[in-house]
C-alpha cells in the first residue's frame, strides 16, 4: 500500500481545520455541498437567473456529481470548502456568461478558427510549450483569470480580476506546498482548458479532483461550454490563434475536431518512464489536496499507457482524425527555437524573429525548479519500470521517442 503522506505533508493549518470537521463527527456537517442552495447562492450573489443553455442537463450533471462526491470521494474539511467554492464560482460563472451572450447575439456567431491544441501526456513539455506559444504576437492562450471567471462582473474593474483568481489559485499551494513544484498556476499565465470545463460540472477536473469512479466525464457538453467561452473572450478582441491546451484531449480527439474541424493538435512525446509515474504522483497530488484517502493502488490503472498505444495504432490505421504534429521533449529541451521553427513549418505558419526574441528572454527569466524540484520514480508510485518498457516499446519505436534512464 503507497502512503501519501510519505510523499506529501499537510501544513499545521490545514491539519487543525480538518481536524475541526473530526470534531463534529463529520466535515459534511459543516460545510454543504447540496446543489439547491448553491444555485440559490449563485443567484442571489448576481441578481440573474438564466444559467444558459449552451450544454444540456447541466443540473442534472450537478446532482449527478455531488452524489457522487458523498459517497465515494471522502473530502476533509479543507477539500469541502475548496469544492463548494469551485461550484458555486462554477454557477456565477455560468450566469454571467450567460447574461453576455444574451446581451450580445454576435457572440454565438463567433468562429474559433484554426486553434492550435497541445495534446500530449502529461509532464511531456505540454505547459512549457503552452507558454513559449503564447509568446506569439499572433496567438492567444486562455489566462488563468479569464478562465475561471470569463465573464466577470462590473465590480472586477482593473487589477481585481486577476487578483481573486490568482488567490484561488494559490490556495492550492498553500493547502499543499510541494505542489507550487508539480504545476505553476497564476492568473497570468495560460491556463488547461479543464478549467474552463469546469462550470458544465461535466469536464475531468471533477474526476481528477475527486475519487468519484461512478461519475462519468460529458465530454461533449464540456467542449459545447469551452466554445461559449472562447466565443465570448474573441467577441470584440482582436482576432488572434487560439492556443489550447490539456493532456485530456488525448481522450477525445474526435470530439475535439468535431468541435474545431480546423483545428491543428500538437502532440508532444517523452519517454513513458518520465510521463507515467508522474502524471500518477501530480493526480494524487490533486486528490490529497482535498482528501485524507487517495488509493494509490487503484490510481496506478491511469498509468498504463493505453491513450498512447491508441494513438500510435489510429496514426498507423490512418483512422486519426484532422491535422497532428509531433513534437519530441527532447528536442524542444534541447533546442527551444529550433523545435519551434520546425512546429511552425510543419503546420504552416510563420516563425517571427520577434517571437524568437520573446522565447529567449522569457526562458532567461523563468529559471527551472523555481518552486522546486518535482521528484518521482515509478517504483515511489507503484509502477514497475521493466513492465512500462515491455508495454510501450511499440510506441516509442514508432515515434521515435528516446529514453531518459
Amino acid at each position: 500500500m503507497i502512503r501519501m503522506d510519505e510523499h506529501y505533508r499537510r501544513p499545521d493549518w490545514v491539519r487543525r481545520m480538518n481536524y475541526m470537521g473530526d470534531s463534529v463527527l463529520g466535515a459534511h456537517h459543516l460545510v454543504s455541498l447540496d446543489p439547491e442552495p448553491l444555485i440559490e447562492r449563485a443567484q442571489a450573489a448576481t441578481g440573474l437567473a438564466d444559467f444558459g443553455d449552451f450544454d444540456g442537463d447541466w443540473r442534472g450533471r450537478l446532482e449527478r456529481l455531488v452524489e457522487e462526491i458523498e459517497r465515494t470521494a471522502r473530502l476533509h474539511l479543507v477539500g469541502r470548502l475548496m469544492t463548494r467554492q469551485e461550484i458555486l464560482r462554477g454557477l456565477i460563472s455560468r450566469l454571467l456568461l450567460t447574461r453576455r451572450h444574451r446581451k450580445h447575439a454576435a457572440i454565438a456567431r463567433e468562429r474559433i478558427e484554426a486553434p492550435i491544441v497541445i495534446a500530449g501526456p502529461a509532464r511531456s513539455g505540454t505547459t512549457i510549450l503552452h507558454e513559449l506559444l503564447w509568446l506569439d504576437p499572433e496567438a492567444r492562450c486562455p489566462l488563468g483569470y479569464e478562465a475561471l471567471l470569463p465573464a466577470p462582473p462590473a465590480s472586477f474593474a482593473g487589477e481585481l480580476h486577476a487578483q481573486v483568481a490568482e488567490c484561488e489559485q494559490e490556495f492550492w499551494s498553500d493547502v499543499q506546498p510541494e505542489f507550487a513544484a508539480i504545476h505553476e498556476l497564476a492568473s497570468r499565465l495560460p491556463m488547461e482548458c479543464i478549467a474552463i470545463h469546469q462550470p458544465a460540472f461535466s469536464g475531468y477536473h471533477w474526476s481528477m479532483a475527486a475519487d468519484i469512479p461512478g461519475f462519468e466525464p460529458d465530454f461533449p457538453a464540456a467542449m459545447a461550454y469551452h466554445r461559449a467561452v472562447l466565443q465570448s473572450l474573441q467577441h470584440g478582441a482582436p482576432r488572434r490563434t487560439w492556443v489550447l491546451k490539456t493532456p485530456v484531449y488525448l481522450m477525445m480527439l474526435d470530439l475535439l475536431y468535431t468541435t474545431y474541424p480546423d483545428a491543428v493538435v500538437v502532440v508532444t512525446h517523452r519517454d513513458p518512464i518520465k510521463t507515467l509515474p508522474s502524471g500518477l504522483s501530480t493526480l494524487g497530488a490533486v486528490r490529497w489536496l482535498r482528501s485524507d484517502h487517495v488509493d494509490l493502488d487503484a490510481m496506478s490503472a491511469f498509468g498504463s499507457g493505453l491513450l498512447l498505444l491508441n494513438l500510435m495504432q489510429r496514426e498507423r490505421d490512418g483512422t486519426l482524425p484532422g491535422r497532428t504534429f509531433h513534437l519530441q521533449f527532447a528536442d524542444l529541451m534541447r533546442d527551444p527555437i529550433g523545435a519551434m521553427e520546425r512546429l511552425y513549418d510543419g503546420i504552416g505558419r510563420p516563425f517571427q524573429a520577434v517571437h524568437a526574441d520573446r522565447i529567449r528572454d522569457y526562458l532567461a527569466h523563468k529559471p527551472k525548479g523555481k518552486f522546486g524540484a518535482h521528484k518521482y520514480t515509478a517504483e515511489d508510485w507503484g509502477l514497475d519500470p521493466a513492465q512500462i518498457r515491455r508495454d510501450l516499446a511499440p510506441y516509442m519505436e514508432y515515434y521515435g521517442v528516446p529514453r531518459e534512464d
